[in-house]
């Protein structure tokens, strides 16, 4: 797969800035949803760039370090639990990628956002940009970006939410619906790191 294809399109196009958008932590009962926008210094080799979901967690970390180092301009932002319950979780990652966008420090003549949606019903990414579905494994700037989406949301919850809320063992499930994540809340019951909306089953479940 040629991962720079997307970007010579749109600099053949007379595009000069291109940025890469996409988001990590849609699934998860609780924690923020993460995006990160990321332009890259020309057909610059990063070996082993690929989609997120397809890296370990090592390979990740090494890259995270690499990618913030040689970006011509990155930015991570997030939507909170608390949004995306008063948004849904759409219309949250339409806010955390332009958020990120918004967080650059120059302005990308055209985003690539990873993924079939721009907006939801309330938020919509208005930066100028065009879609690509799996862009996380066909574009070497949205690629970079998942990277430093799902980095940066990992290590939150692995820190800061392990360290205010040490009984739901953030560290080892992410946030993420596991047997762990669920038997912690049916001992504990929701924390204000969880998301509301997406326990509806869980409540159910407990009436």
């Amino acid at each position: 797969m040629d991962l720079w294809a997307y970007e010579r399109a749109q600099w053949d196009l007379g595009v000069s800035t291109v940025c890469g958008v996409d988001e990590a932590g849609a699934g998860p009962l609780a924690g923020p949803v993460y995006a990160a926008a990321v332009i890259l210094p020309r057909e610059i080799a990063i070996p082993g760039l690929d989609d997120s979901k397809k890296l370990t967690e090592k390979k990740r970390e090494a890259l995270y370090g690499v990618i913030t180092a040689q970006a011509a301009a990155w930015s991570v932002a997030r939507a909170e639990a608390a949004e995306i319950d008063e948004l849904n979780i759409l219309n949250a990652r339409m806010l955390a990628m332009q958020r990120a966008i918004d967080g650059l420090p120059v302005r990308p003549g055209l985003t690539l956002v990873d993924g079939n949606r721009d907006h939801g019903n309330r938020v919509a990414i208005t930066a100028p940009h065009i879609t690509i579905v799996g862009g996380d494994g066909k574009s070497a700037s949205v690629a970079a970006a998942s990277v430093l989406a799902k980095v940066s949301r990992d290590r939150y919850v692995s820190t800061e939410l392990e360290a205010l809320y040490p009984q739901y063992q953030f560290a080892r499930h992410k946030g993420y619906g596991t047997k762990l994540h669920y038997a912690m809340l049916d001992q504990y019951g929701p924390c204000p790191a969880h998301r509301r909306s997406f326990l509806k089953k869980w409540e159910a479940r407990r009436l």
